[in-house]
């Protein structure tokens, strides 16, 4: 069985049933996340993880595969939302602006206290390398979902046209970089010196910088 995912934006609104599921899930990721922050992803158990959310290791598995997937839900919870609405997004234009606005869009509809989950997240992830690794196949997942959307899309064979490759590689390499950066407390105007400053606007607004970056990367020289 698939483990439960997020109702999607904009489409229709969640039913009662669907949100009862959406709060158990972010509860029982905001215990694991708490657990493994005190004590270390390794030196917790399953077991210990569903007594201490007081659900039954079947619950656990409705809506989570493993250990590493409720670890890194909040980055989980970003991946779905992208997916889905660039799924949605079907305006003509160019196909890097609509991977753009996707990704910020879904930045920004994230609900609130999402940005602190995901900066804690990243944090656990910087001393695990087991997750630190989880966060890269799945960000690898997402780049190949993308790319699968804009070949249904454009009806074109990505390894016949490498141009799509591309873009998914542009797609996740800029959020990598402006997620990087607005964890340091990086931006144009100089380091905060406060993690994670400014919340989803200023993660939005880095991602974007890094956006605006890729024309003028591909002409540096050395």
């Amino acid at each position: 069985m698939e483990p439960d995912t997020p109702t999607p934006e904009n489409t229709t609104a969640p039913t009662l049933r669907e949100r009862k599921k959406q709060r158990t899930r972010r509860a029982l990721a905001e215990a694991a996340l708490t657990l493994f922050s005190e004590r270390g992803f390794d030196r917790v158990t399953l077991e210990e993880l569903t007594a201490h959310a007081e659900i039954g290791r079947s619950t656990f598995f409705r809506y989570y595969r493993t250990k590493e997937d409720v670890a890194m839900a909040a980055e989980g919870e970003l991946w779905d939302a992208y997916t889905a609405r660039f799924a949605q997004h079907t305006a003509p234009g160019p196909a890097l602006d609509a991977l753009r606005s996707s990704l910020t869009e879904s930045i920004l509809s994230m609900p609130e206290g999402w940005d602190q989950r995901f900066l804690r997240t990243r944090r656990l992830a910087a001393g695990t390398p087991v997750l630190h690794d989880h966060s890269l196949v799945s960000s690898m997942k997402v780049q190949h979902r993308l790319v699968e959307l804009l070949e249904e899309r454009l009806e074109t064979d990505s390894r016949e046209d490498v141009r799509l490759r591309l873009l998914g590689e542009f797609a996740l390499s800029a959020w990598r970089c402006g997620a990087r950066n607005w964890v340091a407390g990086r931006g144009p105007e100089g380091p905060t010196g406060r993690l994670g400053h400014g919340g989803t606007k200023n993660l939005a607004r880095r991602v974007e910088d890094a956006f605006d970056a890729v024309p003028a990367s591909l002409t540096v020289t050395q």
